[in-house]
């Protein structure tokens, strides 16, 4: 079956406006986890349960709009031959979701016990938290000019790369640091947990970018 240029792209531009909307959501849950890391280093414990609360309430939103992409692709049918891609996509953006309710769940557990974090610790762990943010909003600038042509989109993911790379160093500084703390045991490894999940959250911002230059091409 051949299908018309112009409804072809007409579908392309459909998928893509559903999947940058829920880029847009992830985005956010990562912004709240910057705050509620802020909220920690600070001490301010009603911010982080708040926070906390705001973000499980994100990732409902952003399973939902995971789901409203499978359904508008599935709408869509073979008129879009790289169906999949899109799904990849969004796929690999809903885990760095989970893994940012992840690392709030450990935060809130931390605080609620009275646990102590070195002010050093804490003050990596900030760096590192903005740092993964930085690669999410790298992500984004990514998708959000995916139909200004391939060249642009690998420019934008080369900076995600860059971006992912600063985020590495950051992380075995710090995983040195928590090691070589004087923790107790179920503080240091709930803290050595949530910069693991960061560097997760990065490295799998990263894929995502690989992700949509693969989509550039076929847009």
């Amino acid at each position: 079956m051949v299908f018309s240029t112009e409804t072809e792209q007409r579908v392309k531009v459909r998928a893509l406006s559903v999947s940058q909307d829920h880029l847009r959501k992830v985005v956010e849950i990562a912004r709240k986890v910057t705050l509620l890391v802020d909220g920690f280093v600070k001490g301010d414990e009603d911010s982080v349960r708040n926070l906390y609360g705001e973000i499980q309430l994100l990732g409902d939103e952003i399973d939902e709009a995971k789901r409203r992409v499978a359904r508008e692709l599935v709408e869509i049918g073979a008129i879009l031959m790289n169906r999949e891609d899109f799904l990849r996509f969004t796929d690999l953006t809903s885990e760095v979701a989970d893994f940012c309710k992840g690392i709030a769940f450990r935060l809130l557990e931390i605080m609620e016990r009275k646990w102590e974090v070195p002010s050093e610790i804490k003050d990596g762990l900030s760096k590192l938290t903005d740092a993964v943010f930085n690669t999410v909003l790298k992500l984004r600038e990514t998708l959000l000019i995916l139909n200004y042509g391939s060249s642009k989109v690998l420019e934008k993911a080369k900076n995600v790369e860059v971006a992912e790379k600063h985020v590495d160093d950051l992380y075995r500084t710090l995983e040195i640091e928590v090691l070589d703390s004087k923790m107790k045991t179920p503080t240091l490894l709930l803290i050595r947990d949530v910069i693991q999940l960061l560097e997760d959250t990065a490295d799998k911002v990263e894929d995502a970018a690989d992700a949509a230059r693969i989509l550039a091409f076929s847009i």
